[in-house]
C-alpha cells in the first residue's frame, strides 16, 4: 500500500518518498502496492498513553495527532473495505479488493516516475468501489497452488494455510502471473524481447444482462491482444474468462513498461494495470 502527499499544483496525488517504490521482491509477477491512499499529515486518533512528540520526556496527553506513514494510509483502505462490505455483505475478501483496485482513480505518471510500482492500481475511490461491475476473485486453493508453483515446502504451506495439503499436479507449470489478480504483471529478463499470456476470470456483479468491451490504453512499446474482447453476461454471478497476450522489444535492466486494460459496459469502468518490468532481486 502506498501513501501519497497532495499539492494543489499537481493534477493528481504524488506518492510519498517513504513508500516502497520498487516491485514485489517475493513474487515479482504480482504487482505491489495494490492501491494508494492518503498517508501524509493525517489528523488521526492518538493514544493518551503515548507522547505526542515521540519524546520520552514529553508528558502531554492528546486524543488526536497529525500522523504520517503507510500505517496511516492503511486505515483508509480498511475503512473503504468495510464500507464496500456494508453494501455487499456476501462478497469475498478478494472481491472487495478487486472492487477497490479496479475502480481507483488513475494517477499521473509524470508526477510519479515509477508509475504503477509506486502507486499500484491508483488512488482509492470509495464511491466507485461499491459498484465495480466485474470482480476478479482468488480463493484459498488458488493461493495454495501459487505457493506450490513457487516451490514452497509442504511444511511451510501448512504453517500458512493451517491444513495438511498436497500440491496438485496442475500447479507444477502455472506461472504466478496467472493468479486471478486484478492487476497483470510480468517480470522479464533484460535485453530480450518478450511474449507472454495472462489468463483471467471475472464475475459479473453489475447488471444481469450486460456486455463489456475491452480497450487497452496505447503504448507504442507494447502490443496487447485481448481474446475475447467482448464479454456478454446473461446473469448476475456469471463468470467469464479471457486471455491477454503481451509482447514487446527488450527492456534495459531495472526498467518498466505499462499500459491499462479497461472493460466497460458504457457505465462502469473496470481498470487493470498491465505492467512489464525487468527488475531483478538477489537471494
Amino acid at each position: 500500500m502506498a501513501s501519497f502527499v497532495t499539492n494543489s499544483s499537481l493534477y493528481s496525488p504524488m506518492v510519498a518518498p517513504f513508500s516502497s517504490l520498487r516491485p514485489n521482491a517475493i513474487v515479482p509477477d504480482i504487482l505491489k502496492p495494490d492501491i494508494a491512499a492518503p498517508g501524509v499529515d493525517i489528523l488521526a486518533a492518538f493514544s493518551p498513553l503515548a507522547p505526542p512528540s515521540g519524546s520520552l520526556g514529553d508528558k502531554r496527553q492528546v486524543q488526536y495527532n497529525i500522523l504520517t506513514g503507510t500505517s496511516i494510509s492503511c486505515p483508509h483502505v480498511a475503512g473503504v473495505a468495510v464500507y464496500v462490505k456494508t453494501f455487499h455483505p456476501d462478497w469475498s475478501p478478494s472481491a472487495i479488493k478487486s472492487a477497490i483496485m479496479t475502480t481507483a482513480w488513475p494517477m499521473d505518471k509524470s508526477k510519479n516516475p515509477l508509475g504503477e510500482i509506486s502507486y499500484g492500481a491508483g488512488h482509492i475511490n470509495p464511491v466507485k468501489a461499491i459498484d465495480p461491475g466485474l470482480v476478479y476473485e482468488a480463493f484459498k486453493d488458488d493461493y495454495i497452488k501459487l505457493m506450490c508453483s513457487l516451490g514452497y515446502s509442504l511444511y511451510d504451506i501448512k504453517q500458512i494455510s493451517g491444513h495438511n495439503i498436497s500440491c496438485p499436479k496442475s500447479s507444477e507449470n502455472v506461472p504466478p502471473r496467472d493468479l486471478n489478480y486484478p492487476s497483470l504483471t510480468a517480470s522479464v529478463p533484460p535485453n530480450q524481447s518478450f511474449t507472454f499470456c495472462f489468463h483471467r476470470t471475472v464475475k459479473n456483479v453489475g447488471l444481469a444482462n450486460s456486455t463489456y468491451k475491452a480497450k487497452v490504453s496505447p503504448n507504442p512499446k507494447l502490443n496487447v491482444k485481448v481474446v475475447p474482447d467482448v464479454l456478454s453476461f446473461k446473469a448476475l454471478e456469471e463468470k467469464m474468462s479471457f486471455n491477454v497476450t503481451v509482447s514487446g522489444g527488450s527492456l534495459e535492466s531495472s526498467a518498466i513498461l505499462s499500459t491499462t486494460l479497461i472493460w466497460s459496459d458504457g457505465v462502469r469502468t473496470v481498470r487493470s494495470p498491465i505492467v512489464v518490468h525487468s527488475y531483478k532481486f538477489e537471494g
